[in-house]
């Protein structure tokens, strides 16, 4: 047993997470119904950490780069976008070619490889190839391509054929992919339905890229509030904030991934990480707005759910993918001897941390079990201690590491 455990623990300290988030950002910077809006996505970046924001309905490069100042102030300096491009495609629908795609990467995780467009009869979908930047890149590169898209919106048998011709235009584009390519699709779908064509395209067994919903929330999701877990829109019922009112109802935003990543093993989707930013899955809300009481929970404060509701009519997506490589760009035992364990390291109920180091760059804990599973994240107290409840843990051999670091972790024992 003792074996096992050590052998688990050297492979809990070679796992790297990721966070991804896919966001409408609601005609940004042009919707100006909310005065200086972009103070809520600082909020909102600040409170999740990704790193890689992928967004649709940006209006201008203007905008792009007021979005990559916001995450580079509130997450990290070292984030970059990909190249700005207006939509490509041939619009003589809707006339709304302001409505771009963009993606943005932390560069000290990731390199961008590569980037182009799919045209399709409506909006484009923008592919990015991104690397991991790992110690081993040159004898293991690991590339994983992520495509941003925003599928024409409103229900109706036009409409549902728009969605479908769009995603057959994908499809063939996917064609040319080596059939073990991992790959994240992000995008504002407008699906009302699994059973829609569009969504059946995107998750044929036939294909050479297959897509899978890793939330495994397939049904009906309009106005079915047995899917209100996934809900992305509306999260107002106000009039003249922009976009669109009617309350929580529909699952439009998605992030869809390769069959593959749920078994790669170099990099995956973490099992059970898929979410609803900011929503807590109350079905109370149905109809409502996310700043509700209906709305609440023990997930998400009301302050985000308020920054969330002032700044988009959707709400954004999130899962984490890890790799058990090395990154090159997180150095190792930086900040070892900054955090420590204060008092005994028997606990029954909760346990206290202590930073030494006030100065350092620590935004995350994260607690496994003997296994190297994560069973617990926490986010960093401002003060010197931090206390959190671990009760719930079962009895057994814990350890605590920074997120994104290689330090030998603190270890505990949970007892009752």
């Amino acid at each position: 047993m003792g074996l096992l455990a050590i052998t688990n623990i050297s492979w809990m300290l070679s796992q790297e997470s990721f966070n991804v988030m896919f966001y409408n950002v609601l005609n940004f910077p042009l919707e100006d119904a909310v005065p200086n809006r972009i103070q809520y996505l600082d909020f909102i970046l600040d409170e999740y950490n990704p790193d890689i924001f992928m967004v649709c309905e940006l209006n201008n490069e203007s905008g792009a780069n007021d979005i990559l100042n916001s995450i580079r102030n509130n997450v990290s300096p070292d984030f970059e976008m990909a190249s700005f491009v207006l939509n490509t495609s041939d619009d003589n629908i809707g006339d709304q070619n302001d409505l771009q795609n963009q993606l943005y990467y932390n560069s000290s995780k990731f390199i961008l490889e590569n980037q182009s467009v799919v045209t399709t009869i409506f909006r484009d979908f923008n592919h990015y190839q991104l690397k991991l930047n790992t110690v081993n890149q040159d004898n293991n590169p690991i590339i994983i391509d992520f495509i941003v898209c925003h599928l024409k919106a409103s229900d109706g048998t036009e409409n549902e054929a728009y969605r479908l011709e769009m995603t057959e235009d994908l499809t063939a584009y996917l064609d040319s992919f080596p059939p073990e390519s991992l790959v994240v699709l992000g995008g504002d779908l407008n699906l009302y339905t699994y059973s829609e064509d569009a969504f059946q395209e995107l998750t044929d067994t036939s294909n050479n890229i297959v897509f899978i919903d890793p939330a495994n929330q397939i049904g009906s999701w309009h106005n079915n509030s047995n899917f209100i877990d996934v809900f992305t829109q509306s999260t107002r019922t106000q009039t003249g904030m922009g976009g669109t009112t009617g309350g929580f109802d529909d699952r439009f935003d998605f992030i869809l991934c390769s069959d593959n990543m749920a078994t790669n093993t170099d990099l995956y989707y973490v099992a059970g990480s898929y979410q609803v930013f900011g929503n807590n899955g109350n079905s109370d809300c149905y109809n409502n707005a996310i700043v509700d009481f209906e709305c609440s929970g023990t997930d998400f404060s009301f302050e985000i759910r308020n920054a969330l509701h002032n700044f988009s009519d959707h709400l954004p997506v999130t899962i984490q993918i890890e790799t058990t490589e090395t990154l090159l760009g997180i150095p190792e035992n930086t900040i070892q001897s900054n955090f420590e364990i204060v008092g005994t390291n028997i606990v029954q109920n909760s346990i206290t941390i202590s930073f030494v180091d006030q100065s350092n760059f620590i935004k995350k804990l994260e607690i496994y079990n003997a296994l190297g599973q994560r069973v617990k994240t926490l986010d960093k107290a401002t003060s010197k201690y931090y206390t959190t409840d671990v009760s719930s843990l079962a009895d057994g051999v814990y350890y605590i590491r920074p997120e994104y670091t290689q330090v030998e972790p603190l270890k505990f024992v949970k007892t009752h």
